[in-house]
């Protein structure tokens, strides 16, 4: 990600800009202090007054005292009161080299960057001024230069100086408190980036999860539609054929019966060849293709009737409309596998068929008055509820978030209602 990229770059900046200025501070007392006493000893040679023992043996303890809380021991530099000493030690031991000679106020200048770097709060701001007033000794020339006449150079020149210093100072220190803020903004962007990038792959995990559950349950209902489909026409033809044939081997002796029963059976086997092949195009019926869902249905009960001799009427109400073909499809089927289960097993007088639209569903109920049956017992090869037809019809209508309603007592007939939203055709199912 192209933030977190950005982040990094930031996040590696202030790092390499704090381990250089660490760096800088830690070494800058030697150069300073280095500086400060070659003068001096110049000074020497210049047979000016200077009490060379003094500042040499003072030199020795300041940088002792320097490399020992400053250099070798940096864990104490959290310790505040015992930095605290340090500092004043520091201040003191300057202090007193600055009255030895002016030289050595380019090492006081150190007292600004520790008091900075080792002390806290308000405490900081006594160190600015308390540096300045060490470091005016040696604006005013040294301690030689403040006689009684010019005495108020040194406060006035340290009025000033602390002045500056101390606006110098807070500006510093407002400057580390933004980038502290903005070291502490990034490692919050760090974490939220973190916390993202793994979001992310866990998001990543779950969606390769969906997509190998949704193809699997792609593959399961394909199965399932191509079930019905082959139930809805290749077995229903192969099942009314076999029906045909057995009527007419019946019937030796009546030709006229025979043929009507044999033409039957071919009427069928062309019907279930062609619905096989847009079966396997994956269009819609031929039924619905030539006209609409309230006809289809009526020409397949006025066909089932034909060949069964059973009546078959079909009423239709309400506002007959163009249907979402997945709904028209479904409706269809159940009258079809309806009628089928009617002529295997009712041995019905008469079958009615009732179309319903209304403005929110469409219903087919499907009424026989056959002999009937338990719902829920098995039936010889099949599952509960009348075998395959009655599992593949309840699929196929839960598909569109429907329902089906099968009523039906011994001796009493069957009644099976389909209840399917009213999709209009052209909407997205």
């Amino acid at each position: 990600m192209q933030v977190v990229g950005v982040e990094a770059e930031l996040r590696e900046e202030f790092d390499r800009w704090e381990r250089r200025e660490t760096a800088v501070l830690k070494a800058l007392p030697y150069p300073l202090l280095a500086v400060s006493v070659v003068l001096t000893l110049l000074q020497s040679l210049w047979d000016a007054p200077v009490h060379l023992p003094a500042v040499l043996g003072l030199s020795v303890v300041l940088i002792a005292w320097v490399m020992w809380f400053h250099t070798f021991h940096p864990e104490l530099h959290g310790n505040g009161p015992l930095m605290g000493l340090y500092y004043t030690g520091l201040v003191a031991l300057t202090g007193c080299l600055v009255l030895l000679t002016p030289w050595f106020g380019f090492f006081a200048f150190i007292g600004y960057a520790h008091a900075f770097q080792y002390l806290k709060g308000q405490w900081r701001y006594v160190g600015v001024v308390v540096t300045s007033a060490v470091s005016s000794v040696s604006y005013v020339g040294g301690s030689g230069n403040i006689t009684a006449d010019e005495w108020w150079k040194w406060p006035a020149v340290s009025v000033l100086t602390a002045v500056i210093a101390t606006a110098a100072f807070y500006a510093d220190v407002m400057s580390d408190r933004r980038n502290h803020g903005q070291k502490r903004a990034l490692a919050e962007l760090h974490k939220a980036n973190a916390e993202l990038e793994t979001a992310l792959a866990e998001n990543a995990r779950l969606h390769s999860e969906l997509l190998v559950r949704a193809r699997e349950a792609g593959v399961l209902d394909e199965r399932q539609r191509m079930a019905r489909e082959i139930h809805d026409t290749l077995a229903q033809g192969l099942a009314g054929i076999l029906t045909q044939l057995q009527a007419a081997e019946q019937a030796p002796g009546e030709p006229a019966v025979s043929r009507r029963h044999v033409a039957n059976a071919m009427d069928l086997a062309r019907e279930s060849l062609t619905e096989a092949r847009r079966t396997m195009r994956a269009v819609g019926p031929s039924a619905l293709v030539e006209s609409l869902l309230p006809d289809a249905i009526g020409d397949v009960a006025k066909r089932w009737s034909e060949v069964h001799r059973v009546e078959a009427v079909l009423t239709t109400t309400g506002d007959a409309r163009p249907m979402h073909t997945d709904v028209e499809v479904a409706l269809l089927r159940t009258a079809q596998e309806a009628l089928a289960n009617v002529a295997k097993h009712a041995r019905a007088g008469r079958v009615a068929l009732t179309l319903s639209y209304m403005e929110d569903l469409v219903t087919l109920d499907v009424l026989d008055d056959g002999v009937g049956f338990l719902p829920g017992t098995k039936r010889a090869g099949g599952s509960a509820d009348g075998g395959f037809g009655l599992a593949g019809m309840r699929q196929r209508v839960q598909r569109l978030a429907g329902r089906l309603d099968v009523e039906s007592e011994p001796g009493g007939g069957t009644a099976i209602t389909v209840t399917v939203p009213a999709i209009p055709a052209g909407s997205t199912s």
